[in-house]
């Protein structure tokens, strides 16, 4: 069977090796991929938001079934494009997609389906926000209502921030597309990543994860796609769960029926735990990154079977197996980054870390060296079922790559 994943990140390269891992008889294309995808499949150079030119290569090399990775094509509509044509793609269609691409729609329709998430406004002009931030007491947060890779949400601690973030939004515009934004109350409390399969009809949880945002140790920093992730949350256990189930996840999915929307893919929450209970910080409507690189090395089975019955609609039909160990994912970041940053820097020593897997992220290879390539560079995971035993074998291969610039948090998988 011939499998085609769309995109270059380390989200991509954990479901590749994940498909890859179950059977050797899978055949691996990646578009465009990156330099760990290319030890286990072809990757293509084209761009992954010219569907016309996927979709070709797709019929041409008769492949089966189109994985898609990251949000943008998803915004989109790639997953509409491809069955239009008859072709078997995973994910949710556009309109499926918005409860990501848009913010502003997110929230309303958690207001409408009595989801818990933190009271808020919308604003579609600078003026509007800035009426509306006078009156708001610190902090609160502002996001952005579009795409923006993880870097549109900004906790505002005193008025001129606010001011300063509006300014860039709608005056300087720093993001593509109209400016409209939520204004929500912060939530306090411990962030939890958890995703699910679903055809609508039917879910299945994944084990949950925790990530960590903010550049730095401590939470300090600007807020990046991701540095690190371990599963399972120290906090998580039988009782949040079944009160995520209740509250948030099954009205949600009632909410997508009663709105007419067919949703096949992954659906992740992020969510805030907080003394009152679960709230929804935001949905995404594809695998985290980088939940994926410590939730798939926890699963069972085959990942293609789980796809295709929820492109088919028989989910019901599924039972997934999750492994009892513990997983951890430290992200390898180039110096600079969620700024600007350098490529090019040749990555040394991969060759001399052992029990762990790397999930190459930003990487190319070049005349035969391994190079850097991106922001967020290689995520470091492995599993065990003794979290200090998975924490210093983890940190340990860390510490052997080397690359210029290279910058990591030191305290993910830490007991909070």
């Amino acid at each position: 069977m011939k499998i085609l994943v769309i995109g270059s990140g380390g989200r991509e390269h954990a479901i590749c090796w994940k498909i890859k891992s179950f059977s050797q008889d899978y055949k691996i294309f990646a578009i465009p991929g990156n330099g760990g995808i290319s030890f286990i499949g072809e990757c293509i150079r084209k761009d992954i938001s010219d569907f016309n030119g996927i979709l070709e290569f797709f019929e041409k090399e008769n492949i089966n079934i189109a994985i898609v990775g990251p949000e943008n094509p998803l915004a989109e509509g790639i997953v509409d494009f491809f069955v239009e044509k008859k072709c078997k793609i995973f994910g949710p269609n556009k309109k499926g997609a918005k409860i990501e691409s848009s913010k502003c729609f997110a929230k309303e329709f958690m207001k409408k389906y009595k989801i818990p998430t933190a009271d808020f406004q919308i604003a579609e002009s600078f003026d509007e926000g800035i009426k509306m931030i006078e009156k708001r007491k610190t902090p609160y947060v502002i996001k952005y209502d579009g795409l923006a890779a993880g870097k549109g949400v900004r906790i505002i601690e005193n008025f001129e921030d606010g001011k300063k973030y509006l300014e860039e939004i709608f005056i300087k515009r720093i993001f593509k597309g109209e400016p409209k934004i939520v204004i929500e109350n912060c939530l306090f409390g411990k962030e939890l990543s958890y995703l699910i399969f679903t055809d609508t009809q039917t879910y299945i949880p994944m084990v949950p994860a925790k990530d960590y945002k903010r550049v730095f140790d401590g939470d300090l920093g600007p807020n990046t796609g991701g540095m690190g992730c371990y599963s399972p949350p120290f906090y998580f256990d039988e009782r949040l769960e079944e009160e995520i189930k209740k509250k948030i996840v099954e009205p949600t999915l009632k909410g997508l029926q009663k709105e007419n929307i067919d949703y096949r893919g992954v659906l992740y929450f992020g969510l805030m735990i907080t003394k009152e209970g679960p709230f929804v910080l935001e949905y995404n409507v594809r695998f985290g990154d980088p939940e994926t690189q410590v939730i798939l090395p926890r699963m069972e089975g085959d990942l293609v079977e789980v796809i295709e019955s929820i492109i088919e609609g028989s989910l019901n039909k599924i039972k997934i197996k999750w492994k009892e160990e513990k997983s951890l994912c430290v992200i390898l970041a180039s110096k600079g980054y969620p700024g600007e940053y350098e490529k090019g820097k040749e990555i040394k020593n991969i060759d001399k870390v052992k029990d762990v897997i790397l999930f190459h992220a930003g990487t190319k290879i070049e005349n035969g060296k391994i190079l850097t390539d991106g922001g967020r560079v290689i995520g470091v995971t492995g599993i065990d079922k003794d979290m200090r035993k998975l924490r210093k074998k983890v940190y340990k291969a860390v510490e052997t790559i080397e690359f210029e610039g290279k910058h990591y948090r030191k305290d993910i998988g830490i007991e909070e």
